[in-house]
């Protein structure tokens, strides 16, 4: 199947679902669970001006339904959860869980859901889903390159890996605090970029 004709156009994430699919020649549908050990959901923002503060969430859960038959078909859902957030400063983190940021209490969770893939080029593809933060739902649409060949672990399960990157503004989502400097501008900047590497396990039987 690698490298196979079909393998060029299965398009996107949903194809590291698709893909992330059955031993290899097996068309069928198959459902796989991400592994958050292996998984990092990464962002960065830009902090007065001049510099770039990255973090992570710690906690997610996810699955994948691969259509092999009609990769178009399949489906991905992964869920954050907004109070695992991490900047490695525990009072900028407690600042960005409080209701000023995303307000944990009141929006725990953060949930993204699948809704068009499709090629973007040799092995790049776009992944378009409705994004849930802070309450609000909006589209977003990430760039992936070609998943990983799936490949067995020596513990006996299927896996297979996936990267996806993109940029939202956080005003779109409600999450409209910040400062403005007296030199001009602001404290935090409203892009944020988006880093995701992940792997999936197979779900057998």
């Amino acid at each position: 199947m690698n490298g196979s004709p079909l393998s060029k156009r299965i398009p996107s994430l949903l194809y590291a679902c698709a893909l992330l699919a059955a031993p290899l020649g097996t068309a069928r549908a198959s459902e796989w669970a991400l592994d958050p050990a292996h998984t990092s959901v990464q962002f960065s923002v830009r902090h007065m001006m001049v510099s770039t503060v990255r973090g992570e969430f710690t906690k997610v859960s996810g699955t994948a339904k691969a259509d092999d038959a009609d990769p178009a078909r399949s489906t991905i859902e992964v869920t954050i959860e907004a109070g695992s957030i991490d900047t490695r400063d525990a009072k900028r983190d407690a600042h960005l869980r409080s209701p000023d940021f995303f307000d944990v209490e009141k929006f725990p969770a953060l949930q993204f859901r699948s809704t068009k893939i499709e090629a973007a080029g040799p092995d790049a593809y776009k992944l378009t889903g409705d994004l849930t933060i802070h309450g609000v739902t909006k589209p977003i649409t990430l760039d992936v390159p070609a998943p990983s060949a799936a490949v067995k672990t020596p513990f006996g399960t299927t896996i297979r890996g996936v990267s996806a990157a993109g940029k939202l503004n956080r005003k779109d989502f409600g999450l409209t605090w910040n400062k403005a400097l007296e030199a001009g501008g602001l404290l935090v900047g409203e892009d944020v970029q988006i880093q995701i590497d992940a792997e999936f396990v197979k779900k057998e039987g």
